[in-house]
């Protein structure tokens, strides 16, 4: 068995990729716990609203991503979900490019999903990395971005935009 230098120094990739979890899981409970105990007021949707634009929608909870699909199907519109996580560096670092995007494309509609709150439905979307990016036409997934690639992600949403016209 690795201790602890050894597994963090790992060229082993599964041993990486686990441990990468574990830092995740354990940085996601001291600030869930840091916030608590310190009175931090903010909750998940005041943290992504600082860094996100206005026109994005904070998804915490299943009745907001099925109220949101449903609007979205109903007014024709392609749905971008972005799994994400308001303490990871990629997310908070795409996220004011992604809200510039939601205000420059209102014909598509804009979320952001909470990895953390919604760690189970997160899973079944099969998320391994944050941000993912999913569009979403009529309820089925139609295309897939991952990383918080500040050039590219901007080009497939205007290709996606653009597909809908």
């Amino acid at each position: 068995m690795l201790n602890n230098t050894e597994f963090r120094n790992s060229n082993d990739p599964i041993e990486c990729t686990l441990q990468r979890y574990i830092d995740e899981y354990v940085k996601t409970k001291f600030l869930r716990i840091f916030k608590c105990l310190y009175g931090d007021s903010k909750d998940e949707e005041e943290l992504y609203s600082e860094l996100t634009g206005k026109n994005v929608h904070i998804i915490t909870t299943m009745q907001s991503w099925e109220e949101k699909l449903t609007e979205a199907t109903r007014d024709g519109k392609i749905l971008v979900a972005n799994f994400s996580t308001p303490w990871s560096g990629p997310c908070r670092s795409i996220a004011p490019t992604y809200g510039e995007l939601a205000d420059k494309y209102p014909s598509l509609m804009f979320l952001t999903v909470d990895v953390d709150t919604l760690a189970e439905f997160s899973t079944s979307w099969e998320i391994s990395a944050t941000p993912t990016f999913f569009f979403i036409k009529e309820g089925r997934q139609v295309d897939k971005f991952v990383g918080a690639d500040k050039v590219q992600l901007p080009k497939k949403i205007a290709a996606v935009a653009n597909a809908t016209r």
